[in-house]
């Protein structure tokens, strides 16, 4: 059974190293990021094949910076949330659920709406958000993982 560990970082360098360590650790796929695109707040979103898109050189250097780890990234606006930079699986569960926010796309992983409002607002704030989808016998390695990069409120489901 596949169970969602979730934590949240106070910088997107940690979140990278985090993310990087995970990858090189065996967790190849199931690595997610998700941060607000506060640089880039004042810029407008463009339409860009029916997906709103954020443009601006911090969210160019988000995403190379994320890609390089091999996580596929992109940018969206959510309603309430404004710019976010996704990579990974969650970019998928977030971009499905534009009108529930973050918070209604990681109901879909397990994760309870209360909890799922807590990491969202956290998000607003500026933290960098990071979970891993994994088997049940890899949970407690990718939370340390995550912990020893920095990461608080690590949680599992």
């Amino acid at each position: 059974m596949l169970k969602t560990v979730i934590g949240l970082f106070d910088s997107r360098d940690q979140a990278e190293k985090a993310a990087s360590e995970l990858r090189g650790s065996g967790f190849k796929d199931e690595v997610s990021i998700l941060a607000a695109d506060k640089d880039n707040a004042g810029n407008k979103a463009r339409e860009d094949d029916g997906m709103n898109l954020t443009s601006g050189v911090t969210t160019g250097g988000v995403l190379g910076g994320l890609a390089g780890l091999g996580l596929g990234a992109g940018a969206l606006a959510i309603p309430g949330i404004g710019p976010i930079i996704a990579a990974g699986p969650i970019a998928g569960i977030v971009s499905g659920a534009l009108t529930g926010g973050v918070a209604g796309g990681l109901v879909d992983w397990g994760i309870p709406a209360d909890r799922g409002r807590f990491y969202e607002d956290k998000v607003k704030e500026g933290k960098v958000l990071a979970s891993v989808r994994t088997d049940e016998n890899k949970i407690n390695s990718a939370a340390d993982i995550l912990r020893r990069n920095g990461a608080r409120d690590v949680e599992i489901h």
